[in-house]
């Protein structure tokens, strides 16, 4: 456990060396709009440590030089809520980055495979989990905690590096390396209010809703950064869907609308929502945002969807890859519609996986037939060379 600036200084410097470190953290979210940081643990050259973020006075500035270090590739798992925590505190986002979630996913452990699983399946460790949801914050913390936080980094690294060497023995390194990268991309981490609205759903939207709740949800962001609250103790989604809807242009309307605290109309906040609110209603509807038609929706041929689902079960199970790392449903609706824009299936590795053979059955070149209960892809021959099978 370290605690002071100059034990950091002096383990992150026995670690600047290193080929590869293990980072993990724990924090507090349920309070706050940014996650509350305390303990950063880092493993790496046969030692391992969990650093008190809390600690009074401690400069976690060599934490943060280690993880801009671009020779010391960065192994986390699950990285993105770790690598966001680190965006907000350096300006920037650490890399080279390895997160074993994907890696694992792509070689054949599940769709997002957990840290204990992956530990207990390639080591044949059992972690105890037992103090996962205790308050890290609370201070001191116990020794249980302790070896609970340091081991979330101490098998990590034997993770990574068999991990690592199934990918190269398979050829799938090229699978995972566009993913590991986009995990160091500022765009992934940066909040841009203005685009807070396409967080909430709305039932059966029109165009005006939209516009209000585009102009309330930047509001009620830009509220929860100033003060450091979450989201939901500004404003509930459910309110601000009722409002999205409804439009009060007036304090007594605004009183009307279920979920809003007592008063709350009458106060600045209220002024603020009320303000937004008639920005829009002094708009051209040109200024509104357009409706995007959810995939699935109609136009979409169900049935379609459905064979491209089984082709991706079936193709994923040869390769041993989870179907998720492939595509979606909302990709796959989109494929069955005709919309090929922005579908990854269609791109790189998954391409290969499983893209040529999603178009192929799309366009009527292959089909599926099942057999013994075993399914199988089949060609269907070109028009002229003995018919045609439409499915």
């Amino acid at each position: 456990m370290i605690t002071t600036s100059e034990e950091a200084a002096s383990f992150c410097a026995r670690l600047s060396g290193c080929r590869y470190v293990a980072v993990d953290t724990e924090f507090l979210w349920e309070k706050t709009y940014r996650p509350t940081l305390c303990l950063i643990q880092v493993a790496g050259g046969g030692r391992a440590a969990a650093i008190d973020a809390l600690a009074p006075g401690i400069d976690l500035e060599p934490v943060y030089r280690l993880m801009r270090d671009g020779d010391v590739l960065k192994v986390f798992h699950s990285a993105s809520q770790d690598l966001d925590i680190f965006y907000g505190l350096m300006g920037s986002v650490p890399g080279p980055v390895f997160d074993t979630q994907i890696a694992g996913a792509v070689c054949g452990y599940g769709e997002q495979p957990s840290y204990a699983r992956l530990v207990d399946e390639i080591l044949g460790i059992d972690l105890d989990k037992a103090a996962q949801r205790t308050d890290w914050s609370l201070r001191p913390l116990t020794e249980k905690q302790v070896d609970y936080a340091v081991g979330d980094v101490l098998h990590l690294g034997a993770v990574y590096e068999f991990l690592d060497g199934r990918l190269t023995d398979t050829g799938r390194r090229e699978w995972v390396s566009e993913d590991m990268s986009r995990l160091s991309e500022e765009s992934v981490y940066r909040v841009e209010p203005r685009d807070a609205w396409r967080r909430v759903r709305l039932r059966r939207p029109k165009r005006r809703a939209l516009a209000v709740l585009r102009e309330v949800a930047e509001w009620r962001e830009r509220s929860a950064m100033r003060r450091n609250l979450p989201r939901a103790w500004v404003m509930s989604d459910g309110a601000l869907a009722e409002i999205a809807h409804n439009a009060p242009d007036t304090a007594v309307k605004l009183e009307r609308v279920r979920g809003l605290h007592k008063g709350f109309a009458h106060r600045p906040d209220g002024r603020e929502v009320l303000r937004a609110v008639r920005r829009v209603l002094r708009q051209s509807a040109d200024e509104w945002p357009s409706i995007d038609r959810p995939a699935g929706g109609e136009g979409v041929d169900k049935s379609a969807t459905a064979l491209l689902r089984a082709l991706l079960k079936l193709r994923c199970e040869q390769h041993g890859v989870a179907e998720k790392m492939v595509s979606n449903q909302g990709e796959l609706a989109r494929l069955a519609s005709g919309d090929s824009a922005g579908v990854r299936a269609l791109h790189g590795w998954r391409r290969k996986v499983f893209g040529e053979d999603a178009l192929a059955l799309i366009e009527g070149r292959i089909a599926l037939t099942q057999r013994d209960g075993v399914m199988r892809v089949v060609d269907i021959p070109a028009a002229g060379s003995g018919g045609t099978r439409k499915f």
